[in-house]
């Protein structure tokens, strides 16, 4: 959680003002029933009239200002939680854009770490400043004056209290682990639901609707049994601190009868002390509530925190010199593999790209070809070997100025929900011209001619209604329209015809 804290400090002033708030309007409730207690034993039977009223108008007064307090502090630590998990959010979105690759592949379900897992964290800190003055002090405070009021009354309450605040605690820690679980059953669920609607088209193609509606059902069962589990560990406390409070209402009730019966107490200190019993109630149930809350927002914090201190794939330029401009690219004896495989994706590679010269690499499934493209543009660091650009080693160059060189198109190029030229020049603020010298060139301007709205004309959700080609021509269209130097093709004529 110390990473929480840490988003959470710039706005301690905001927080402390919550919590003051909070403080207030509990010492004003605890009041309330003391008043109460003084109005029944001392004021009604002396039939003081006047002092009956003076003392109601205060409670309401009270009872008004208590309101006004918690509605306030509710507000600001709702607003508090949800400004500090949106910095948290944008934070995590910059993170994961910046992860090198084997972070990315090592990671998994970063969209729900960071919607969920986010969520959890925030409803934990919008319920830490409601409640976390709030229990305590209600607790504390009302304790202390039950004691002051009727000490062998408070003996009941200080045997029942440690109990259940055994229980709380010891159920909330072992809950960290089960929704953590949780959360990794999410994650396979998501996977898979995210798989099937990317996939939606093959999988009717191939009839297999039935067999992924079985491989969810199983993935969604799972699920359902761990939260069900730890939903029936994070219940456990709440009937048994019921249980041992109705109990202990119950011998308060008989022993108040007893010693009122005998003199020892007048009638008015077991109504205000009922009253204090119930406020106790609220404050251990408020405090178990923020026991639950912690062990799902511990659990996401961790799950964020691994994101968070994963390693960036960020450097700076070492070398400006141009050692060699006549060889553009070059490998020598380069080698990579992913991850734990101890098999080599590609091993021992050397070659040379000169000025003006262009390569082509063929080769069966899984040989590497992509491989090559991913350590040419950094997307991993090469292991053995090493990769030049203008004779400069990568690994001493920033990613901007290996990337920048290069327009690159993928066999599947991602299309946003977007329009065309938004499409094309992909937020590089590239002028209308060069915008449609790249569609012409991708060939790609003829159908663009055909629709009303023209380069505005709005693509759907993943080019959904693009056909296969048209796609990959806005992505030829893409790598070209900012005139690169070095092009890179994967496959990216696959789809279209001669």
């Amino acid at each position: 959680m110390n990473l929480i804290l840490k988003y959470m400090k710039p706005y301690r002033g905001k927080i402390t003002l919550t919590m003051a708030l909070k403080f207030i309007g509990v010492i004003l409730e605890l009041m309330i029933p003391y008043l109460l207690e003084y109005m029944i034993d001392e004021a009604a039977p002396k039939r003081r009239v006047w002092l009956v009223i003076i003392l109601g108008l205060s409670m309401i007064l009270l009872a008004f200002i208590v309101r006004t307090c918690n509605v306030t502090a509710n507000r600001m630590a709702t607003r508090t939680a949800r400004d500090g998990i949106h910095t948290l959010r944008d934070d995590l979105f910059r993170k994961t854009i910046y992860l090198s690759g084997a972070e990315f592949d090592r990671i998994p379900s970063l969209i729900s770490r960071m919607t969920s897992d986010s969520y959890n964290v925030q409803s934990f800190i919008g319920m830490i400043q409601r409640l976390g003055v709030r229990a305590p002090i209600m607790l504390i405070g009302g304790l202390i004056v039950a004691w002051t009021m009727e000490m062998h009354l408070a003996l009941v309450l200080l045997c029942i209290i440690p109990l259940m605040a055994f229980i709380t605690i010891f159920v909330s820690f072992r809950g960290i682990k089960v929704f953590r679980k949780v959360q990794e059953k999410l994650d396979d669920v998501v996977r898979i639901l995210r798989e099937n609607i990317t996939g939606m088209r093959i999988i009717r193609a191939l009839s297999k609707s039935d067999y992924e509606k079985k491989r969810f059902f199983n993935a969604n069962k799972e699920l359902t049994q761990t939260d069900i589990g730890a939903g029936m560990m994070m219940a456990l406390p709440h009937p048994i601190m019921n249980l041992f409070l109705n109990v202990g209402l119950t011998i308060i009730i008989v022993i108040g009868a007893y010693r009122v019966n005998d003199g020892y107490m007048k009638p008015g200190v077991i109504l205000a002390f009922l009253t204090y019993f119930n406020m106790i109630l609220q404050a251990v149930m408020g405090i178990n509530r923020i026991f639950m809350q912690y062990s799902k927002a511990g659990a996401s914090a961790d799950r964020i925190a691994v994101v968070m201190a994963a390693k960036e794939d960020v450097r700076e330029t070492i070398d400006e010199e141009l050692l060699d401009t006549d060889t553009v690219i070059e490998f020598e004896n380069v080698s990579f593999c992913y991850g734990d495989n101890s098999d080599d994706s590609v091993k021992d590679i050397s070659f040379k790209i000169h000025k003006g010269e262009s390569l082509g690499i063929i080769g069966s499934t899984g040989c590497g070809k992509t491989t090559l493209i991913n350590l040419l543009l950094a997307f991993y660091n090469v292991e053995n070997g090493v990769i030049r650009i203008h004779g400069r080693d990568i690994a001493g160059m920033s990613l901007h100025d290996i990337r920048d060189r290069f327009g690159v198109v993928f066999q599947n190029d991602t299309i946003f929900n977007d329009t065309i030229y938004d499409n094309i020049s992909f937020g590089r603020n590239i002028s209308m011209d060069k915008v449609k010298l790249a569609a012409e060139t991708a060939m790609l301007s003829p159908y663009i001619d055909t629709l009303s709205s023209g380069y505005d004309y709005m693509v759907a959700i993943k080019g959904m209604n693009l056909s296969g080609g048209q796609r990959q021509r806005i992505g030829i269209a893409r790598a070209l329209c900012i005139n690169p130097e070095l092009v890179i093709c994967d496959e990216a004529v696959s789809a279209l015809d001669v």
